[in-house]
């Protein structure tokens, strides 16, 4: 028997809209997390504290799974769409003078954003939650975690690549956001191009915000 959520096209759309939003909210907490950053190491560390209590280490799991979820179901959609039609473009399809550069390159913007993910997990993640998962020696705890962060944003190296990746997940974002709702059943006419807007507006905020904690620690600043 043939699954509609898996075998039509609505019904993927479907998954990878509802994915899609997890990311969102994903990305806003930890934005949110990264901006006490600004406001010293004690003030990080009871971020990170307050990260751990269990309702949180239950909520951020589920946040991320759906996080995944959208990536390897993207990834996936991509290489069938490769094989019927020749061409990348789970959310283009046909090329036209309608459809945005983000929409014709989800897929090599996702892609992109998925090694930076594997890099930025190798940095934090690694040290931290997995070191801790594992009982691992090395984990790097809360009250270190400030130390972690900024040794890594104050190599200009590091911290201009992380840039750059922001503006390329700013990208995927716009073009995501709208295109979930519209997806889920927000597509009419007066409310599409708000949710454009809306769209580009909180997708600037949070890469506004996560730049501009690197810039901070990029000139010097910070304990």
């Amino acid at each position: 028997m043939k699954l509609f959520i898996i075998d039509s096209s609505i019904g993927r759309k479907l998954i990878m809209s509802l994915s899609g939003l997890f990311l969102f909210v994903f990305l806003t907490l930890h934005t949110f997390l990264n901006m006490l950053l600004l406001a010293g190491p004690a003030t990080y560390q009871a971020g990170c504290e307050f990260m751990e209590l269990p309702v949180v280490t239950v909520m951020v799991p589920i946040l991320a799974a759906g996080f995944f979820v959208h990536i390897a179901y993207g990834i996936w959609l991509s290489w069938m769409n490769l094989r019927a039609r020749g061409e990348v473009g789970y959310a283009s399809g046909k090329k036209s003078q309608t459809t945005s550069w983000a929409a014709r390159n989800m897929f090599v913007l996702g892609a992109i954003v998925l090694l930076f993910i594997a890099l930025h997990l190798t940095h934090f993640w690694a040290k931290m939650q997995l070191q801790a998962f594992m009982g691992g020696a090395e984990q790097v705890h809360a009250e270190e975690a400030y130390g972690l962060v900024a040794t890594l944003l104050r190599n200009p190296v590091y911290n201009l690549l992380y840039i750059a990746w922001y503006w390329v997940l700013w990208f995927h974002l716009t073009h995501g956001f709208w295109s979930a709702f519209q997806t889920i059943g927000v597509n009419n006419s007066k409310w599409q191009p708000r949710l454009q807007v809306i769209g580009i507006i909180y997708a600037t905020i949070l890469i506004a915000c996560l730049t501009g904690i690197n810039v901070y620690f990029l000139l010097g600043c910070g304990a």
